[in-house]
Parts: C-alpha cells; sequence; structure tokens
C-alpha cells in the first residue's frame, strides 16, 4: 500500500484524539464537544474554521496557489442513543450513548488529512473539510446545505467515506449509481369500534383489519413494482388492546420503507395509502396514513465515482477495490449528492480482531454495542483523502 509516510508518523496521536471522541460520544445536534475538539486542532495547525453550520458543524478551509477550484471533503461526528458493552479504556463514559458506528473515526481519518494538508500544500485551489452533525437521523448534511454550505463554500464536488466491518482492511468500494436507499417511515391507525371480545358482532375489530393490511402490502413488493427493482417494507410495531377481553377501539402500525429510486417510492406510497384506506373501508373503520420521508438514496455520480477508484487504485491496487453492494440502510450524505457531483464510499474496518481486551461480547458489526473503530485505517483513509484532492485540483477542469 502507497500509504503516506507522515500520515503513519502522526497516527498514534490522531488515534488518541480518536478514542478521546469515541469516550465522550454526542447525539445529533449536540456534538458541542466533537466540534469544538475539531476546531481548536484545525486552528491549531493554522487551518481557517467555520462554526456553527448546521447548528454544530465545522468547514475548515486550507487554500493554496491562486486556483479558485474547490473540493469537499466530508465526515460525520455524531454517535447513536445506545449502551456501549465494551469496557476498554476508551469506552463511553456517557450513559445510553455510544459511537458505535464509526463516525469518531471518520472525524479521525479527516483530521489526519487536514494535519498533512496544513504541513503539505501540494495542490492548487481549496479543499473543504465538512465536519458535518446529526447523520444519524437528524439530517445533518440537509440542515447544512440550508444554512448555506455550498453558497459560502462553493465546490466542484463533494466526497464521503464510511467504514464497513467484514471486509479486510486494506481494501476500499465505490461504484457509481445507488449504493445506500432511502429511508421512510410511516404510521397508520385503524380506528375501529370496542366491543366485549365475547360479543365482537358489535364492535368493529381493528386487529384483523392490520393483519390483512400487513399482507397486503407485501404484494406491493411482489407484484406492483417490478422484480429488478429494490424495495423493502417492513412492518416493525403493531400497537393495539389493553386486556384480553376487550376488542380494542384502535390500532396502530409503524415500519420503514426502503428504495433505491424515488420512483419506486412514489409507487410503494401510493399504494401503501390506497390499500390502508380501502382495507379499512372494507371492514367500515376509519384509516389515518401518515408517510414520512426522511433520507433520500445515496446515488454516486458516475464520472466521480471512476475518478475515486483510480485513486484508491493507486493506493491500495486495483484487486483491493471492489464494487460496492448497494446496502437498504440510509446515509444523509444523499442530500450533498443531490446538490453536487460527487461520491461515497466504504473502507473496509476488518472483522474485529482489532479490538482491545475489554471489548463486549458481540460482534464488531456497524450500530452494535461491541463495535469500536479500528485505529489502522487512519493513516489509510487519510491518504485516500489526501490524494483524492490533490488529483481532483490538478485534473483538467472540464
Amino acid at each position: 500500500m502507497n500509504i503516506l509516510d507522515s500520515l503513519v508518523t502522526q497516527a498514534a496521536a490522531i488515534a488518541a484524539i480518536r478514542r478521546d471522541i469515541h469516550a465522550h460520544p454526542e447525539l445529533c445536534f449536540e456534538e458541542v464537544r466533537t466540534a469544538d475538539v475539531v476546531a481548536k486542532k484545525l486552528t491549531e495547525w493554522g487551518i481557517p474554521v467555520h462554526l456553527g453550520l448546521g447548528k454544530t458543524g465545522v468547514v475548515g478551509i486550507v487554500k493554496a496557489g491562486n486556483s479558485d477550484r474547490a473540493i469537499g471533503l466530508r465526515a460525520d461526528m455524531d454517535a447513536l442513543p445506545m449502551q456501549e458493552f465494551n469496557t476498554f479504556s476508551h469506552a463511553s463514559q456517557h450513559q445510553g450513548k455510544m459511537h458505535a458506528c464509526g463516525h469518531d473515526g471518520h472525524v479521525a481519518m479527516l483530521l489526519a488529512a487536514a494535519q498533512h494538508f496544513a504541513k503539505n500544500r501540494n495542490f492548487d485551489g481549496t479543499v473543504y473539510l465538512i465536519f458535518q452533525p446529526a447523520e444519524e437521523g437528524g439530517g445533518g448534511a440537509r440542515e447544512m446545505i440550508k444554512e448555506g454550505l455550498f453558497d459560502q463554500f462553493p465546490m466542484e464536488a463533494v466526497f464521503g467515506m464510511h467504514n464497513w466491518p467484514g471486509s479486510q482492511v486494506g481494501k476500499f468500494a465505490v461504484s457509481a449509481g445507488p449504493v445506500m436507499a432511502s429511508s421512510n417511515e410511516f404510521k397508520i391507525t385503524i380506528r375501529g369500534k370496542g366491543s366485549h371480545a365475547a360479543l365482537p358482532h358489535n364492535g368493529i375489530d381493528p386487529v384483523p383489519i392490520a393483519c390483512q393490511m400487513v399482507q397486503a402490502f407485501q404484494t406491493i413488493i411482489s407484484r406492483n413494482k417490478k422484480p429488478i427493482d429494490a424495495g423493502v417494507i417492513s412492518v416493525t410495531m403493531i400497537h393495539a388492546g389493553e386486556a384480553t377481553n376487550v376488542v380494542p377501539d384502535s390500532c396502530e402500525l409503524q415500519g420503514t420503507v426502503r428504495t433505491f429510486t424515488l420512483e419506486v417510492l412514489d409507487l410503494i406510497e401510493k399504494r401503501m395509502q390506497q390499500i390502508a384506506e380501502h382495507v379499512c373501508a372494507a371492514h367500515d373503520a376509519a384509516c389515518e396514513f401518515q408517510f414520512v420521508r426522511n433520507y433520500p438514496p445515496t446515488i454516486n455520480s458516475a464520472a466521480e465515482a471512476e475518478f475515486a477508484r483510480k485513486v484508491m487504485a493507486s493506493i491500495v491496487g486495483e484487486d483491493n477495490v471492489e464494487s460496492q453492494e448497494p446496502t437498504m440502510g440510509s446515509e444523509d450524505f444523499a442530500y450533498m449528492l443531490q446538490a453536487k457531483p460527487g461520491a461515497y464510499c466504504f473502507i473496509a474496518n476488518g472483522d474485529g480482531s482489532h479490538r482491545e481486551m475489554g471489548h463486549g461480547a458481540g460482534p464488531c458489526m456497524l450500530h452494535n454495542p461491541s463495535y469500536d473503530f479500528n485505529d489502522d485505517l487512519i493513516p489509510l483513509g487519510a491518504t485516500y483523502w489526501v490524494r483524492l484532492a490533490e488529483a481532483w485540483l490538478a485534473k483538467d477542469k472540464a
């Protein structure tokens, strides 16, 4: 692997920052301490910073030469509202909060690149270092854009990266097109008529109506959308009743819908509402249908994905750059890719063997209470950021 020597030299110091952030996790839009750590380091290295974009976001500005060209590199900062099982020295000090997705590592890789840029400005143009809040459900990317991210910091393209457990360290993955799904939620309330459970004919039972509805939703996937189009409808909550001898007045269904295209999402939302309302009508019940679109699908632009792939290959070799297998997980970097060309890639996090004594019994997977970011990725991921920015600003603008 062609990792920059300076990044290897500083890796231990950056890893210490990563572990400090891991020990002090902050949830979406609460990343005050994390943002302060980032801003202080950037300032210490002579990099101007802009604070407060998207409430707790930080943008570092690294300029060199006279060109007006610019590229954006993004790392997310927030943690998850879950209890950590690990007991090693850098485990979470905050009850019910944990860096279980590796955003602490994402910050560390971009900070390592920032330190290198501060000392080695081997480019002509501007590199914007985007430290984004609230990826885990808060839509921090959307909020940064609303507050002028791309207006105040005009850039030609923007790139993101996420660690990916289970794949051997030293590998990357990037592909054109959809790589992560849209994230959407629904809530359906069936209004029936309560009665004694021994006299069901006196009421309108919402429970069998809900059962029919759940089954019917799956025909949208199997019979309404094209078989080659991906889509998932998962009813994950059903709430009804308070006593075994009472037919309840109402039943509530909640769940999630995931798709790779907005066209499939439009179809699913329309058909779900039709099914919900008509199944209720057939049983003389009322229906309240709510559908909330959270994150759009994350779609890499072809030219930028191919550019990123070539940069990766120059670092780890062609055989270690894989095609991205699209995942039904979601990512609010999607908002940035709706506004700018760019690519979102995966960097392999290993199988968990890097974890120290004191890790939990569970696997080292994303959103698992036994997860920990692999610090061996810091110099590799930072090398990718550096080489990507240098290559982008050196290429022909056309």
